[in-house]
């Protein structure tokens, strides 16, 4: 079984989010998430995205952020992260791999998913990342 690592800045909204979307989608795959900063450690999902995440009708569980180490690294199929700045910090822990990805990576018109944190659209996020997903799915099926 393949492992999928979702990684964004805290690990609090979109890795966590794309972690359970994953999930509700698909049992073929061994699907965590992670932070590139240690922020945000220990704490669950930020409550605007367990908002979204129940209107989408997402499942998911007590939640505790953790930050991606070097063993995940290793054992991951695939890495998939956010934006530019998520791509810049695991380019500074690890060496240059190509199971680093995009999440978009699959997906045309999007070019990086937007932090909520700060744009405070949870509901574009949680589209968005539903949109990667299912085209993840499909390639990587």
């Amino acid at each position: 079984m393949k492992k999928i690592i979702f990684v964004c800045h805290g690990n609090i909204c979109r890795s966590v989010a794309a972690e359970y979307i994953m999930k509700s989608l698909t049992e073929d795959f061994d699907i965590t998430s992670r932070a590139v900063s240690r922020e945000e450690i220990g704490n669950d999902i930020y409550p605007p995205m367990k908002e979204e995440l129940l209107k989408a009708h997402i499942e998911f569980s007590k939640h505790f952020a953790k930050q991606i180490t070097l063993d995940d690294f290793k054992k991951a199929d695939y890495i998939f992260y956010m934006d530019n700045s998520n791509l810049h910090y695991l380019n500074r822990m690890f060496p240059s791999s190509p199971k680093i990805l995009p999440i978009y990576k699959f997906t045309q018109g999007i070019k990086e998913i937007e932090d909520p944190w700060y744009t405070h659209n949870f509901k574009k996020v949680v589209t968005e990342l539903t949109i990667c997903i299912k085209d993840i799915i499909s390639n990587l099926s």
